[in-house]
């Protein structure tokens, strides 16, 4: 009985284990992505979006952001930092901006 239950026991954690999502964030995959920008520490408006799928490398958000996603896991935090160019909108051309974020969800390539 003891065999059975470590047998068991092991395979279960092989289990888990097979089961557990691993994968880093990479060019080409999209990523679900939740996000708020803070301008000297106060949230802007429009800098703000959740489940928001963006491809790696695509070049959709501003430089700088989408390659500080790279390597990132399903359900990690991060701050990234980046400076708006000089000609952006108004109120944020060339001002340093920080973006909270969480990655979501990662879709294979």
């Amino acid at each position: 009985m003891k065999k059975i239950a470590s047998v068991m026991g092991v395979l279960a954690m092989v289990g888990l284990t097979a089961c557990e999502k691993t994968q880093t964030a990479q060019n080409g995959d999209t990523v679900v992505i939740n996000f708020a920008g803070f301008l000297d520490g106060v949230q802007f408006p429009g800098g703000t979006a959740e489940n928001y799928p963006l491809e790696l490398g695509s070049g959709a958000f501003v430089s700088g952001f989408e390659e500080q996603l790279v390597g990132m896991t399903e359900g990690e935090e991060r701050d990234i930092n980046i400076t708006f160019p000089e000609q952006y909108v108004e109120g944020l051309a060339g001002k340093a901006v920080v973006f909270k974020v969480k990655v979501v969800d990662i879709l294979d390539k």
